[in-house]
């Protein structure tokens, strides 16, 4: 989704790699990356330059130091994470604002939201995803209007999302967009509605007769707030409609939609800086449950390539049960996950939206992806049609298939796919089973999912790679050593083990050599 804006930045960080010492001349060859990435991204030029000047400027006075106190422990820093970190302040300064995103009113006044923008933004289905925003995380009442009787099945439109929601929607067919909005107020009363969402009409582009038309609803229900609706996609030219609305009816703030499509990210850079309207809502996908609140310190991450857990933490509450991830992940440790719970699996990351987007969330995932790596979301698609052309019993018990080897055949007919696909299928599966049974046996590990006592963990592996059979096998030996090397070392983001002061313990140099002998006898055994 940022893959334009976040090329720069890690352009610049690479550039600095190494650097001991920030300077006018390497933060100069830093920012021309930056630079080009803003507006190959479409943010607006005179809002790069001030972003390139503040870096600059803060850049330059800033003294590099060799390691900084994270808790207990000193973790050592470079020119380029100090030249990151004052790209991601500035990012959060030019996209924060301060207070609620909505402004509701005080009781028995109910609260008005309109609903403004220009046709093919995605107006309705936002008015309709705000509902269920208020709805399910703060409770509130609220009453859909629909207003806009300028687009043909409007109306309709957003009456089915208000059935899908179960949420009321107020309408007066062939009525005056004015009157539809005053009569709304009373109905809402009657209803005991205690929030009401004006649907108001669009225009192919800003002309006098809507902004007359959104200025006498304005003046009529006095909402206590006024969204722009914007379609991230048009680039630069959702900065200038929002400028202009911004100009005529004094916006609160701004939804950005179609956020998780081709979209650049230029606007929801922009967009503030030059209107002075914060963007307050994004449309991450076209279901009802994906819009959510802008949160700019984790815009400014996912930019950085630095993910954003907490984002992430929030798809997964939205789709996870936390008592059922719980059983499951005891079951994969004692080694009893079935193919349907696999497949319940699969379900869930796909209800969180795009793979591509999901795992963008993940702390420093974009840096270790090739430029425009891109997840096949197809393949989730075929491993669950395999798995739904099994029956019950195949699927809690896949030894049937090593016993009745025609079931692979009846399973590659009926999903489609070929014998072998099914059987690789079943081959990772069962490895992955066999793997984390192995690890889960260590007593007390589940207590510290996901961590799962780094040491402890990486000790078992290496049982699980010699009692298991899998000593031949060259890529799971050298696994265990460096997931073994990396706890003992601390390394990969592992907590040293207790009383290490923070720092690397060396291997023991006479058991690497005997590791690496054991792991050469092995290769020479399985190649005969």
């Amino acid at each position: 989704m940022f893959e334009t804006l976040t090329k720069g930045f890690r352009a610049a960080k690479n550039r600095l790699s190494g650097v001991t010492e920030l300077n006018e001349a390497n933060i100069d060859q830093a920012l021309r990356d930056v630079r080009l990435s803003l507006l190959e991204a479409d943010v607006e030029f005179g809002v790069t330059k001030n972003f390139l000047a503040r870096v600059k400027e803060q850049a330059l006075g800033e003294t590099v130091q060799t390691t900084v106190k994270v808790g207990k422990r000193k973790v050592k820093v470079g020119a380029a994470e100090q030249f990151i970190k004052i790209c991601q302040d500035e990012l959060e300064a030019m996209m924060a604002w301060e207070g609620d995103a909505v402004s509701f009113a005080k009781k028995p006044k109910p609260t008005g939201i309109m609903m403004v923008g220009l046709q093919g933004s995605g107006k309705t289905t936002s008015s309709a995803k705000l509902a269920r925003l208020l709805e399910k995380e703060h409770g509130r009442k609220p009453l859909l209007v629909a207003a806009d009787v300028q687009r043909p099945g409007a109306i309709e439109q957003l009456q089915v999302l208000g059935e899908q929601l179960d949420i009321p929607v107020f309408a007066i067919p062939g009525g005056r967009p004015l009157d539809i909005c005053d009569r709304a107020i009373a109905h809402a009363r009657k209803l005991k509605r205690d929030t009401i969402i004006y649907d108001t009409a669009g225009r192919l582009a800003v002309d006098e007769a809507l902004m007359g038309e959104l200025g006498e609803i304005k003046g009529k229900v006095r909402p206590d707030n006024v969204f722009l609706v914007v379609d991230a996609m048009i680039g630069q030219d959702s900065v200038k409609t929002a400028k202009a609305f911004h100009q005529r009816l004094g916006l609160s703030g701004v939804v950005l939609t179609k956020l998780d499509g081709d979209a650049r990210g230029g606007a929801a850079l922009s967009v503030q800086q030059v209107t002075g309207a914060p963007v307050k809502f994004v449309g991450m996908g076209e279901t009802l449950d994906k819009l959510e609140q802008f949160r700019p310190d984790g815009m400014a991450s996912r930019i950085l390539g630095m993910g954003d857990v907490v984002g992430l933490m929030k798809d997964f509450e939205g789709v996870v049960d936390e008592q059922k991830a719980e059983e499951d992940a005891k079951r994969l440790l004692e080694g009893n996950f079935t193919l349907d719970d696999f497949l319940q699996q699969i379900e869930m990351l796909q209800n969180m939206g795009p793979l591509q987007d999901v795992f963008e969330k993940l702390p420093f995932f974009g840096d270790s992806m090739p430029e425009g790596f891109n997840f096949d979301e197809s393949e989730l698609v075929r491993t669950k049609a395999i798995v739904n052309s099994m029956t019950r019993g195949e699927r809690n018990d896949i030894e049937l298939f090593r016993k009745q080897p025609k079931r692979l055949e009846r399973v590659a007919k009926g999903s489609g796919r070929k014998v072998e696909e099914v059987a690789e299928l079943l081959q990772r599966f069962a490895f992955m089973r066999q793997m984390m049974g192995g690890i889960g046996q260590q007593a007390g590990m589940l207590s510290k999912i996901p961590g799962m006592k780094q040491m402890a963990a990486a000790r078992r592996l290496k049982d699980v790679v010699r009692t298991g059979g899998l000593e031949g096998n060259p890529m799971m030996a050298n696994l265990a050593e460096e997931l073994l090397e990396a706890a003992v070392a601390g390394q990969g983001g592992m907590r040293a083990p207790s009383g290490s002061s923070g720092t690397r313990r060396k291997i023991d140099r006479g058991k690497k050599k005997s590791l690496r002998k054991q792991q050469k006898k092995a290769r020479r055994k399985s190649r005969r």
